[in-house]
């Protein structure tokens, strides 16, 4: 078989591999999430925003993004460490790309000076379910252990 008759194959298969990798990652997203904007602070008014979807865990809230071939969370909240710094609503030309009735929620992850801080673009029934989540989570030393 020639050199260029291999190379083709390869480009070929390596084609097909990406292409069912996205797919499955697009279809695993939206499956199973639920539709989030998130962005890093500080940022512009108009920049950072990601589409994506998050998965409610016990511990954490894992955010991944719509276009990204990562296998992964892109980014991961954990829940005893999340804390809401304030609240809004879009502004400017984030109205491109959420509706009006969206909640943009400001949130530092972690105590220190050194916590990561994030806006999540949201509808009022994600919001709700965000809130309830947070509120809903139990402290350290009310946990219980495990069962041996």
């Amino acid at each position: 078989m020639p050199m260029w008759a291999v190379f083709i194959v390869a480009i070929v298969v390596a084609a097909l591999v990406i292409t069912a990798g996205v797919v499955y990652r697009l279809s695993e997203i939206r499956r199973a999430g639920t539709p989030m904007l998130l962005r890093a602070v500080p940022a512009d008014t108009d920049e950072g925003w990601r589409h994506g979807s998050v998965h409610y865990g016990d511990d954490a809230l894992n955010y991944y993004r719509l276009r990204s071939l990562r296998p992964g969370p892109s980014v991961t909240l954990s829940r005893r460490r999340i804390e809401i710094v304030g609240r809004r609503t879009p502004v400017d030309t984030e109205l491109e790309i959420m509706d009006g009735d969206f909640t943009v929620i400001e949130v530092a992850v972690g105590r220190s000076e050194r916590s990561a801080h994030y806006e999540l673009g949201m509808s009022p029934e994600v919001s709700t379910a965000f809130l309830s989540w947070i509120e809903a989570r139990s402290l350290r030393r009310v946990r219980r252990r495990p069962a041996a």
